[in-house]
């Protein structure tokens, strides 16, 4: 008989830990494109190793229709939202929300000292945390991911603003 190996983690180095579980599923063939194109382009990024980011993981939530998945662990939200601003990660926001190019897109945070936030763009049905809190627009203060999980400080300048977004 083969015994379990219990391990676990001493997170103190870590007391800030982001999770981030990011998703896009392809809903055409010119989805199923795009998805195969950002994920290559996803790993570079990654492989480029960020400051901040401490492990980069992608997989499949499921095959048909598919949506793919990705899992990261940053040192803190500072180190996150960053990255989120600058290149390559805000050219690849601005087009995806002048264009989804036949996909749709989600993010759900979770930090270690407590609290969530998440967003879901032109998903349809109930997903994650989307499955039993209330839905409510990504508006003013929900606009802002640091604003939705209510860290302190002023949000990094927009890749594209409210307004811009409303207009699209």
């Amino acid at each position: 008989m083969t015994r379990v190996t219990r391990t676990t983690v001493d997170l103190t180095e870590y007391p800030d830990l982001v999770v981030i579980y990011l998703g896009m599923q392809a809903r055409s063939l010119r989805g199923m494109m795009t998805l195969r194109r950002i994920s290559g382009e996803i790993n570079r990024a990654a492989a480029a190793g960020p400051d901040g980011l401490l492990r980069h993981e992608m997989f499949w939530f499921r095959l048909l229709p598919p949506h793919g998945g990705v899992r990261q662990y940053w040192r803190d939200f500072d180190a996150l939202e960053r990255w989120a601003r600058s290149h390559p990660h805000g050219e690849w926001w601005g087009k995806f929300t002048r264009d989804p190019h036949g996909t749709s897109f989600w993010h759900e945070t979770y930090f270690l000292r407590g609290g969530f936030e998440a967003i879901w763009d032109d998903v349809p049905e109930p997903l994650g945390l989307k499955s039993f809190a209330p839905v409510v627009p990504a508006r003013g203060a929900m606009f802002s991911s640091r604003r939705r999980a209510g860290l302190p400080g002023e949000p990094a300048p927009p890749v594209i603003s409210e307004t811009e977004f409303e207009r699209l």
